[in-house]
């Protein structure tokens, strides 16, 4: 482990101590770690700059509408190779809820989950990419 100096303004240190009280770090050292490989892990993403991943698609949708359950499952077993697991959760009499892993090359990910959200009356969709190496 190597030890670094870094200077930073006043509104930026104070904002760094409120997010470690909020979460609990035990000492800068920590938040600095987790902070740094979140803004690495964004920026790989943003860059395009990652071959494997691991996503997790949420979204919501009406499960009345037609046939669009049907086209969601058809999407699923068509790319086999990338879905890993999904959970399933009635919101109420007319919405669900749908969490999926997903696991491939990122493009492959992300161009998956956008066909899933670009479905019509899938409401709300969001996937969060996680670097697997």
């Amino acid at each position: 482990m190597q030890r670094v100096t870094v200077t930073l303004d006043d509104d930026l240190m104070a904002e760094l101590d409120r997010v470690m009280a909020e979460r609990g770090y035990q000492n800068r050292s920590e938040a600095i770690r987790d902070l740094a490989r979140a803004g690495l892990k964004q920026a790989r993403v943003e860059a395009g700059d990652m071959t494997h991943c691991v996503g997790v698609l949420s979204y919501t949708y009406d499960h009345k509408a037609r046939d669009l359950a049907r086209r969601l499952t058809n999407t699923f077993h068509d790319h086999h190779d990338i879905s890993v697991a999904s959970m399933h959760v009635h919101l109420d009499q007319d919405r669900c809820l749908e969490v999926s892993i997903l696991k491939g090359s990122a493009e492959e990910v992300r161009h998956f989950a956008e066909h899933v959200t670009a479905e019509r009356n899938v409401t709300h969709g969001e996937l969060a990419i996680i670097p697997s190496s």
